[in-house]
């Protein structure tokens, strides 16, 4: 992992592979709101995802506010939040034992808090500003094949309960044994699953509908725009200059929305925030698929690695598709070629057909035959970022006044992002407060000591080793779906 881990990122490449999302494109897709790059703006923003198109409302938000602008290296939305797979799912148990482990109580609830508070913002943000974007709000379910995964979601759903309490709405589950699994959720071969509250979305509309907010409250957006180099103003100090194939353009301050790509503008954090390419492919569903579309959205949890499954809803474009990734760790060597990368121009053969078969295998009898115009309506990658300890980076560049950062949200982007931007202009206007630190997990927040951890790759896949000790001397199940050949 050293190695992949040190690879330097590239800039977005050009040509990513077609995301289910973004076809067709948005009208804003190669938007530029003045044909030329002005000479200087109050804040720069770099990254048009769901993390720099919420602190650029929330910037813009403030009465008062000076000239905002948005560089964007491709087209609007086109990085991870435009290739993700439509989840807003925290699934927070399976991180809580660790974190309650490292972090003590308090630090544990409030990142459990702070995930279930973002999903329900997400969502209403779009209800209120009457965002097209499919947002679904309901059940979704994870279906556990290995016993020390089921021992420790039982374990870490009991914790969670005794600490922020029985009626906490950030701990509400329910388990289903392994015969109400296979009839309710139509699955075969699982130990049981757990059930809870999440959502879907469409995500690159979500941030669109946030920038056509921006725009109209005085964004500049600027599009096939990259951000070549970030340095310091030399006739003024206190400013800073970003370097652009279009010109350079003077800021009194920088936000890097660059995710797995911030170790190209921001070198300190090369190996600290490490990207990953994630696999992502819309289906079309079986002939036995229930007719009338699916009623949950799924995680398939097994010893070292997960998918996770939505269903289009009602009156979306392809409702009742199936939108499945994840499987990386399918791959040889549980994907470790996947790190270090930031080519979303291409595929890894054996993840794609693994992620191409892996729905019709998990729900085995019940999928049937395959649509006739077939079963994949597309399929492609996307660049995530992963963190040393497993948490985002939010902040102030350490020893570098008004450089910002707010980034590596561990594939979790809707779940994280949203109210991570709040935060990070509360924090930008000196507004912190006693209220601010309730509810912001301290762990996020970017300092000098979090640029010196080894990075160890995605955290809180496995079962705690007691967990894996008790599951020996259990009866084990056949995982579900394919296996690579490498």
């Amino acid at each position: 992992m050293d190695d992949r881990a040190a690879i330097a990122p590239t800039l977005p490449r050009s040509n990513p592979t077609s995301s289910y999302w973004q076809d067709p494109p948005h009208r804003i897709s190669t938007h530029r709101t003045t044909g030329e790059l002005p000479e200087s703006v109050s804040t720069i923003i770099i990254g048009s995802g769901i993390t720099g198109a919420s602190i650029a409302y929330n910037v813009l938000d403030k009465p008062g506010t000076s000239s905002v602008l948005m560089l964007e290296a491709r087209t609007t939305c086109s990085g991870a939040t435009g290739r993700n797979g439509g989840h807003t799912k925290a699934a927070s148990y399976r991180a809580f034992l660790d974190n309650l482990r490292d972090l003590g109580e308090e630090e544990a609830a409030k990142i459990t808090r702070f995930e279930n508070r973002n999903i329900k913002a997400v969502h209403a943000f779009a209800k209120q500003h009457k965002i097209e974007c499919d947002s679904w709000e309901g059940d979704t379910v994870d279906i556990i094949y290995d016993m020390a995964q089921w021992n420790r979601a039982k374990k870490a759903v009991s914790e969670m309960k005794r600490i922020l309490g029985e009626e906490d709405p950030a701990a509400q589950y329910k388990f289903h044994d392994a015969l109400e699994t296979a009839e309710k959720f139509l699955t075969e071969g699982a130990l049981g699953s757990v059930s809870y509250k999440a959502g879907s979305i469409n995500a690159y509309k979500f941030v669109i509908g946030i920038l056509e907010i921006a725009l109209i409250k005085g964004l500049n957006l600027q599009t096939e725009t990259p951000a070549l180099k970030i340095n310091r103003s030399g006739d003024d100090r206190s400013r800073w200059t970003v370097e652009t194939p279009r010109g350079s353009i003077r800021a009194d301050r920088v936000i890097m929305a660059t995710n797995g790509y911030t170790a190209y503008l921001y070198p300190p954090v090369k190996g600290i925030i490490v990207p990953l390419r994630g696999t992502v492919a819309a289906q079309r569903p079986g002939s036995k698929m229930p007719k009338e579309g699916l009623n949950t959205t799924y995680s398939f949890i097994y010893g070292n690695g997960y998918e996770y499954m939505i269903f289009r809803p009602a009156e979306s474009m392809f409702d009742g598709d199936l939108v499945i990734g994840g499987c990386s760790t399918k791959a040889p060597e549980e994907g470790l070629y996947e790190w270090g990368t930031t080519d979303d121009t291409a595929m890894d053969p054996g993840i794609g057909q693994y992620v191409r078969d892996s729905a019709a295998s998990y729900f085995g009898s019940h999928w049937g035959e395959d649509d006739p115009d077939g079963r994949i309506r597309k399929q492609w990658t996307g660049i995530m970022g992963y963190s040393s300890e497993g948490f985002p980076l939010v902040g102030n560049a350490p020893g570098e006044d008004n450089l910002w950062i707010a980034a590596s949200f561990q594939g979790s982007g809707m779940v994280l992002c949203f109210l991570t931007a709040k935060a990070l202009v509360t924090m930008m206007d000196g507004e912190e407060n006693e209220e601010f630190n309730d509810w912001f997990p301290r762990v996020f927040r970017m300092s000098e000591g979090r640029l010196k951890h080894v990075f160890q790759g995605r955290l809180h896949e496995k079962a705690p080793m007691d967990l894996e000790l008790k599951a020996s001397f259990e009866p084990q199940l056949e995982t579900k779906g394919c296996t690579i050949q490498s």
